[in-house]
């Protein structure tokens, strides 16, 4: 069922080459909500009563002599990061229907080959089947970025793929020194993540120490933590509308599951020692962006410096090691992308009328286009973290995780290794949050209503500007299921929750016990110095 998961996207590609370029945006269109459809076909074959082990699993010999095999499963936190892919980008393909005029065929090319090596990423279960895929979805986004984004698009590209592309080459290191380490304890080589996870945690805590530092280069780069962040708003605001919504939605997911999925689980007793250096990073991040966000006057670069701050709030999660931060790390993984995917499609859509994304040109558009304000309106709402939205439950639960991470977890003498002062200092970011998001909203959409300036028409992209026009129904088709899944995962997180409390617990558990070992074994060695 995973290997046709993946084959749905990549020959939905081959079609969109073969017909008319005029038939594209409905073939991608077709194909993406055809692997959704197959994705909720996974969604019910999976059994949530043992969410944390691997299903839906297949395998084939690759390599044989290198160990290398084709392997794919999914547990519960993994399926719904694949749930989470395979909903968006139909929705960013059929947002940008009218957005692409120019090289169309190559431009759903490009969405669906990415669409195929991200849903890779989350099903892979073999180190380099994982990896290859991890990095080929910086192809896509490079000439998504290169060919249909903006003035600055060159740079913004070039930026993008060398960032990337070196902290991913690291992590590369890392991940085969575990594989060598392995092949020397065992005689044999293997890259089975469940295998070489086993092998990294046994070993010493100096070995895991570099080991996560080569990790972290990569996936830290990719969440991105600061201060290795400085690609992501100059990638965002050149993107086009949908690799915007990618990018934000699921791209920067890779880098937070990958976190979760191979630094805490191979170096748990290093990220236990480490977390609080994390969780400072990951303040510092969420106010810095938070601050930088006030004197933004580009609508998308706002949005793209507020990932920054959010996705601080994620990792902050994972730092505090407690099922209370890493549940709602999760959580926020998932809700992150809804209400910001969304929020970029409300700014391309203005964009696509008005073409420009200055705050100083455009204003008070409640008055002409009162459906799409009450959309913008309800997803800054849900960033902002209002109760009752999806927002609020993956906020509260890492600072709550954050600032009770030091009590004992699950009969363990020790517990995470924050304490309140990091939930307590982080919590202003949600503060800092609720004044520029609301602060863009207000002036754009409820300030002095003003359009853009026409008076050099001919010169300059105003000179397309017409009056406005609100949402048609397409638009409308792209927004409302965003708007109902952060509904209803704002009054019903249980869902969600429930269905990942195993492999959090799991993973919880695996790192504190790991570092009271480290601990008892540091404690004994001091001892016989003495």
């Amino acid at each position: 069922m995973l290997l046709t998961l993946l084959l749905i996207p990549i020959l939905t590609a081959f079609a969109v080459i073969l017909r008319p370029a005029r038939q594209a945006a409905l073939i991608a269109t077709i194909g993406s909500t055809a692997a959704f459809a197959w994705s909720m076909l996974v969604w019910r074959a999976f059994d949530f009563g043992d969410s944390a082990a691997m299903q839906v699993t297949a395998s084939w010999t690759w390599i044989e002599p290198l160990g290398l095999r084709l392997s794919l499963g999914v547990d519960s936190i993994a399926l719904l990061l694949v749930m989470l892919t395979a909903a968006l980008t139909p929705l960013a393909i059929l947002g940008s229907w009218t957005a692409i005029t120019q090289r169309v065929r190559e431009f759903y090319l490009w969405m669906l080959i990415l669409e195929a090596a991200m849903l890779g990423v989350f099903v892979a279960r073999d180190l380099l089947v994982f990896y290859i895929a991890f990095e080929f979805t910086l192809i896509p986004m490079y000439f998504l970025i290169a060919v249909y984004g903006s003035t600055n698009r060159a740079r913004a590209s070039i930026v993008f793929f060398l960032y990337t592309f070196t902290g991913s080459i690291l992590t590369l290191v890392g991940l085969l020194y575990v594989a060598w380490a392995h092949w020397d304890q065992y005689g044999r080589w293997t890259f089975d993540i469940a295998a070489l996870t086993a092998t990294a945690a046994s070993m010493s805590a100096a070995q895991q120490a570099w080991v996560l530092l080569a990790l972290c280069c990569g996936f830290a780069v990719k969440v991105p933590l600061f201060p290795v962040h400085t690609w992501l708003p100059l990638a965002h605001t050149e993107a086009p509308t949908a690799g915007s919504v990618i990018l934000a939605a699921v791209l920067l997911k890779l880098g937070t599951y990958g976190l979760y999925r191979f630094a805490m689980p191979m170096c748990p007793a290093a990220f236990h020692e480490y977390a609080p250096l994390i969780a400072v990073l990951c303040i510092v991040g969420i106010i810095y962006g938070a601050l930088v966000c006030w004197v933004q006057r580009d609508m998308k670069r706002l949005i793209a410096y507020s990932s920054v701050s959010h996705l601080g709030f994620c990792v902050l999660g994972l730092a505090a090691i407690n099922a209370a931060g890493v549940g709602g790390s999760v959580m926020y993984m998932i809700n992150h992308g809804l209400s910001t995917g969304a929020l970029f499609l409300c700014v391309g859509m203005v964009y696509e009328r008005f073409h420009t994304r200055s705050l100083d040109e455009l204003g008070g558009l409640a008055r002409r286009m009162p459906v799409w304000t009450a959309f913008t309106i309800f997803f800054v709402l849900s960033s902002v973290g209002l109760p009752g939205l999806n927002g609020f439950v993956g906020e509260f639960l890492t600072f709550f995780g954050a600032f009770t991470s030091g009590q004992p977890v699950q009969g363990l003498p020790t517990g995470g290794p924050l304490g309140p002062w990091y939930g307590a200092i982080a919590a202003t970011g949600m503060i800092l949050a609720a004044i520029y998001l609301l602060y863009f909203a207000g002036h754009l959409v409820f300030g002095a209503y003003h359009l853009p300036d026409t008076s050099h028409a001919g010169h300059d992209d105003h000179a397309h500007v017409r009056l406005p026009r609100d949402l048609c129904m397409r638009e409308i088709a792209v927004l409302a299921p965003l708007a109902l899944l952060c509904f209803w995962l704002g009054v019903q997180p249980g869902a969600i929750l429930s269905r990942i409390e195993q492999p959090v617990s799991e993973i919880v558990t695996h790192v504190n016990a790991a570092a009271d070992r480290s601990m008892l074994i540091t404690a004994i060695d001091e001892s016989e110095d003495r």
